[in-house]
Formats: C-alpha cells, structure tokens, sequence
C-alpha cells in the first residue's frame, strides 16, 4: 500500500511536466514556425501583393524583438497571380514540400475556393483567409478555414439598408465579377434591398478578371438610367470604373466594395478627383484619414512602414489591413505556447475574446468561437472627399 502511494505520487508530479511538453505538428520546432501564404504579386489583382508584402514586414519586426515565445516566423509566400489553378500548386508545395504549420492570408474567393476542400482534407489550418466570402464562415463542414474581414453579404446589406434610408427612389446598376467573390455581394445587396430589389436593380453588368477593361459595361449601365452604382470590383478595375464613369458624365451615387478602397492603390489611380462622392464601408484606420493624424496606433504604424517597409505606399491601406491581420495572427500563437499543432491553431484562433488591435477603428473587435469563425463583424460606413475618406454615422454590426 505504501508502495502504491509513493508511485501514485511521483505520478502526480511528474503530471506537470507532461502538461508543460512540447507538442510539435510539422512546420514547427523549438526555433521556428513556417508560415505558408499565396499572393498575387502579378497579374490582374496585383494591387493586392502590398498586403503580402506589409506582412513579411510585420513578421521581420516581431522577428527582430525575439520572434512568438522564442520562435522566430519563417513566412514563405509564392505569387499565384489570383489564378486558381496555380494557387492549387503553390499551396500543395507549400503543405506537402515546405510543410508549413498552416497557410495564411491566401488571397482571393477564387483562389481559397480552390483549395478549401484539399484544406480540410489534409486538415491543416486555412486561416485568416484574404477573402470576405461568407462561405469562410462554415465551422460545421469546413472546420479547418477561416476568415477575417467583414463577410461581403452583410457587406451589402449595409449599402442596401443606406439606399433605401436616403434614396427610396433609387435605379440601382451593378457590375460585378463573374465570380463567387462578385456574386456574394450581388446577393447581399438583393436581400438587403428585400421585395423592393426587382424594382430597384434596372441594370447588372458583369466582367471576367481576364478582361482588359470594364469601359463597354460602364457604358451599358448608364444607358440604363441608373442614379446609384454599386460597384463590385477588384483594385484595377475599381479604378477603370470610377474614371470612365466620371469621363462620360455618369454621376450617379457610388458605393464601391470594401476589397478596393485603397487611396493610393485604387483612387489615386481613377483620379481623386474623380472619387469624390463615394461611399464605402471601413473597420479599419485609413491611414489618409487626417482625423489619425495624431493617433498613437497610427504614428506607430507609420514608425513601422519607416522602418521595416520604407518601400511601402504609407497611404495605401493594403498595407494598414496586413498589418492587422498580422498582429492578430501573432496574438493567435501567443496564446499556443509550446503546443504548435494544427488542431491547437484552430482552437485558439477560435479563442478570441474581445480582442482588440489598435488599428481598428473604435469599438470594433475581434470574437471567435468554436461556432463562429466571423472574427470581424462590424463596419462604419465612410465617404471620400477628394483627399481623404471620412467617417459617417455609428458602428454598424453585421452581426446575423
């Protein structure tokens, strides 16, 4: 019986340190973590690749102050050009080859759409997708992807519920891409917009990203009469579709998606002074915003683009969204510790409780559970004036 007690007791503490063991999946050592991510740093989305760029940048800072619990990130990104099939063969190097940890940030409803079966199969982590997709949010059939930004059918849902708050006699014309990133927003303006859509909507135009430009639809939907556009569309053809509006005279009210509001990367290029008016919706700081001119989270931002991307554009926010999701990434290996497996990466990045980083505009932040893969869910609608966006009206959940 003594025997037994003292047995039963070294087991008890010896439980501790079993507790405190490292658990490793592949990816991972007691150095390392490796990151895999796609990008289209060429191609027709291109505008896109500062996101991946001001990531490399965030990690190279976390790097430099001693990396996530001593393990320095090793982000291992390829440039598929927002074609599908080739993120499919980047991302099966980047999990079968590289032997990533999990994929992060891969860009595209397209291209994620492409490998989100082959994800789940392999189950290793999809996480943080750079997609607002509302399929991302699927814990039940796809419990190994995730999203991040604000799904693009509440998206809608706020455009629609502002059209019929100050233009109840709205003709609503859309262009959209032909893809399932152009029809879920398409979708969320219809529900938004409810019985009264079919009488509204008297235009839709749709293109293929292969397409050199969108001129010929522009000119079709103001034919229609329409007095408001809802414009769906990627960084380069956002830019086409601004300035031909303003070059045939269409002024129309504008509500461009929220994938393609950059200033420096979308705007500059149609023309600032051919943006004016447009409305959009925003859940993070614009860094030309003047109002963050003296924002702690900003002037720290600014320090970090000096810094670790002097290349960057510090007045494109692509490169203010990939250092949120970064930062919100390293919170998620924080919380890891020493157990670096793929299921321990989905549960903590399903473990965010009011989580808050700081460029975010206020009172938005970030939950997840094991329900809800939706970390953001709240937008603030905004306009631009020529120079800068500006805030309007309250935080808007889009919540379900």
């Amino acid at each position: 019986m003594k025997r037994l007690s003292v047995a039963f007791l070294s087991l008890c503490l010896a439980a501790p340190a079993v507790l405190a063991q490292k658990k490793y999946d592949a990816g991972t050592s007691d150095t390392e973590i490796r990151i895999g991510n796609t990008n289209p740093y060429s191609g027709p989305a291109s505008a896109y690749g500062a996101i991946g760029k001001s990531i490399a940048a965030y990690f190279r800072m976390v790097n430099e102050q001693g990396g996530i619990n001593g393990r320095k990130l090793n982000f291992i990104t390829y440039d598929d050009g927002y074609s599908p099939p080739r993120t499919v063969e980047m991302v099966r190097k980047l999990v079968e080859q590289d032997q990533v940890l999990f994929v992060f940030q891969t860009l595209g409803t397209p291209s994620n759409t492409a490998i989100h079966k082959y994800m789940n199969a392999k189950k290793v982590p999809q996480l943080f997708v750079a997609t607002g997709a509302t399929k991302w949010n699927d814990p039940k059939h796809f419990p190994w992807t995730m999203g991040w930004q604000p799904n693009y059918q509440t998206e809608g849902h706020v455009y629609a519920r502002h059209i019929l708050q100050t233009k109840p006699d709205a003709k609503i014309a859309i262009l959209y891409q032909n893809d399932d990133y152009g029809k879920d927003y398409v979708k969320g303006l219809k529900d938004g917009l409810g019985a009264k859509a079919k009488s509204l909507i008297v235009a839709e135009a749709s293109y293929e990203v292969s397409e050199p430009t969108v001129d010929s639809q522009i000119v079709q939907l103001q034919s229609s009469g329409a007095n408001v556009f809802f414009n769906v569309t990627t960084p380069k053809f956002a830019a086409q579709a601004i300035r031909k509006a303003y070059d045939i005279g269409w002024k129309p009210v504008q509500y461009l998606n929220n994938v393609s509001t950059s200033v420096g990367s979308v705007l500059t290029p149609a023309g600032l002074e051919k943006s004016v008016g447009l409305i959009t919706t925003a859940y993070y700081k614009d860094p030309t915003d003047k109002r963050w001119d003296n924002d702690p989270a900003v002037t720290k931002w600014r320090e970090f683009m000096k810094k670790y991307h002097p290349d960057g554009n510090v007045n494109d926010g692509f490169n203010m969204y990939g250092y949120s999701v970064a930062a919100t990434l390293v919170q998620v290996l924080k919380q890891c510790g020493n157990n670096l497996t793929h299921e321990n990466v989905m549960r903590q990045a399903a473990s965010l409780k009011d989580f808050r980083v700081d460029t975010l505009l206020p009172g938005i932040v970030i939950n997840t559970s094991k329900d809800d893969y939706a970390p953001i869910e709240a937008v603030q609608l905004q306009r631009f004036n020529g120079k800068q966006w500006e805030l309007f009206g309250d935080v808007i959940s889009t919540e379900k």
